[in-house]
């Protein structure tokens, strides 16, 4: 299950239990709709309720950053899981972003907040 919420170019997801294929187009959607009307946006991802994802989760959003590279402009991602953590820096290949892994999300949202 995911939730989000968009306000301005900050997208926030949570993920709760398994990340599956149809949270995953929620996801997608939401971003699109926001690059789309605000520009490059920052991805505030709160996995820490993660249960897991499934293969299909993992090679759509591979294709998806690929598709997006230039789209970002920061990513946290807060997690205390070490392959989740793993798994953000090789993100990092994909996409034209900085990307911060924190294990506390109110770093992670002053992080985004800060202009530089």
């Amino acid at each position: 299950m995911i939730a989000m919420e968009t306000k301005e170019n900050l997208i926030s997801a949570s993920v709760m239990g398994e990340f599956t294929l149809a949270d995953y187009r929620e996801f997608e959607q939401h971003v699109e709709h926001a690059i789309r009307f605000q520009g490059g946006v920052m991805l505030f991802l709160d996995l820490r309720d993660m249960a897991g994802y499934t293969l299909d989760v993992a090679w759509e959003e591979i294709r998806f950053s690929r598709e997006h590279r230039y789209d970002f402009r920061k990513i946290a991602v807060v997690t205390s899981d070490e392959w989740m953590v793993w798994i953000a820096w090789l993100n990092r290949l994909f996409v034209d972003a900085e990307v911060r892994v924190f294990d506390d999300p109110g770093l992670a949202m002053t992080w985004l907040e800060t202009v530089e």
